[in-house]
């Protein structure tokens, strides 16, 4: 059995991909801040559940702290993770308008920490999250890693963009093979209270009115968390190598001469964020009082993830359909709060 370091393991995906692999029989060492970004019932929750694994050590820690990740990888120093899963950020589009700071502590010096550990102790495949947040005002769809993206739109995307640029630099200087993964809208059980479905949920259940932005046209990818969590664990296995056919002068922005690859992992079928909301009203047994609103400053008209590249290279290509994944959302939030009365028709 293999040896992983998660980060964020508190969090949402953090939480599922540390259930996943203590349920397969790895080691897990989880690390997180615990911040008050969102309720920390939830993230506490998560971790009760995963602290009745014996195979499960936690670290109360944060990465844009450098001792902190020091201390927790000198635990390891007579046998070194096999893998590191950095799923640590601060995340949301929105919230970067308001606390811009946040995202370079944690996206950017917290990576740094991550790059610089996983460098001096010897770790043999390093995977990151980044973001369909990267691809910005692109219009070109489905987005795909080969595209550039050079023009993000928020804070967020750019310090995901960061990561990955910082991500190569150490696989091309230290051999250091890493592979990020651009998750497109990720939503399920456990899920993040500062996301759209999960607040709209807690609103229509209350009966106020919701902010609907883009009067309902924007289009998202939306990516079941169990389909996010299938592709991790299948990246985690497959160590990128150098592409030998890698163009220097046509350079690929999704692969490189060094030990590096990229992977979009989303549902490749992107829906009106209207017709999530009905499924969530159709689930939940009320109708939802919307506030029909332009586009707000930092978002994006539509995302769509071009997945050819993890069903060749991983051969996975997600596959939960959204009136599924909201029913199994709504069951989860129903059991979560102790509500009744609200059967997912």
């Amino acid at each position: 059995m293999a040896k992983y370091l998660v980060t964020g393991a508190a969090g949402f995906i953090g939480f599922h991909l540390s259930k996943r692999l203590l349920e397969e029989g790895h080691d897990v060492t989880g690390i997180d801040n615990i911040n008050d970004y969102y309720d920390t019932n939830l993230k506490l929750a998560r971790l009760d559940i995963l602290k009745q694994f014996g195979n499960f050590a936690f670290y109360k820690r944060d990465i844009a702290n450098l001792h902190d990740m020091e201390y927790v990888f000198s635990r390891q120093s007579q046998s070194p993770f096999d893998a590191v899963v950095n799923l640590a950020a601060q995340p949301g589009v929105r919230y970067s308008l308001k606390n811009p700071h946040s995202y370079i502590s944690s996206n950017i010096v917290g990576f740094t920490n991550v790059l610089e550990c996983c460098r001096y102790n010897s770790v043999k495949h390093l995977v990151f999250a980044s973001s369909s947040s990267i691809y910005g005002i692109n219009e070109k769809i489905p987005f795909s890693v080969s595209d550039n993206v050079d023009h993000p739109v928020s804070l967020y995307g750019a310090s995901k963009k960061a990561n990955e640029l910082m991500a190569h630099v150490y696989a091309h200087l230290y051999g250091l093979p890493c592979t990020g993964l651009r998750f497109f809208t990720v939503y399920g059980p456990w899920g993040r209270p500062d996301m759209a479905y999960f607040s709209f949920t807690k609103a229509i259940l209350e009966e106020r009115p919701i902010d609907v932005f883009n009067f309902g046209k924007m289009k998202r990818d939306f990516t079941y968390i169990d389909d996010i969590i299938e592709g991790i664990v299948r990246v985690i296995r497959k160590v990128p190598q150098p592409d030998p056919h890698w163009n220097r002068y046509q350079p690929d922005p999704g692969s490189s001469y060094a030990p590096y690859k990229l992977y979009n992992i989303g549902n490749n079928n992107p829906i009106e964020l209207i017709r999530f909301i009905e499924l969530l009203e159709t689930c939940l047994g009320k109708k939802a009082k919307k506030n029909m609103l332009p586009m707000q400053e930092g978002d994006v008209p539509v995302t769509y993830a071009d997945v050819d590249d993890l069903i060749t290279d991983i051969g996975f290509k997600p596959s939960t359909s959204v009136e599924d994944g909201v029913r199994k959302f709504v069951t989860w939030y129903k059991e979560y709060f102790m509500l009744s009365g609200y059967p997912c028709r």
